[in-house]
């Protein structure tokens, strides 16, 4: 292994994430952070020449839709369910004083 760990780092790290870690988790911690930061430095051994960047494994489009109306103005229509209207509108009780 290569990349190492300090002590107060971890502390640190424990500090930022709120954790009250025990001796046996932070050496744990370590270890994880170590094997991690090694992992990263092998991908970046990787010949990325030529290799387009991007922002996403898979294409991504704008899925949504266009708004088109298609029910139309039905107003009178669903007025008809109305109990009571008033100006092409529903009728309501009040319900604040």
């Amino acid at each position: 292994m290569a990349n190492h760990i300090s002590d107060e780092t971890i502390e640190y790290v424990g500090i930022l994430a709120k954790l009250e870690l025990s001796g046996e988790e932070k050496e744990q911690a370590k270890k994880d952070m170590e094997s991690m930061l090694d992992y990263v430095d092998k991908l970046n051994e990787l010949d990325t020449d030529g290799v387009e960047p991007m922002s996403h494994v898979f294409p991504v489009n704008n899925v949504f839709r266009e708004d088109i109306v298609t029910n139309g103005d039905d107003r009178e229509e669903i007025l008809k369910n109305a109990p009571e209207r008033k100006d092409g509108a529903f009728v309501v009780p009040k319900t604040v004083e």
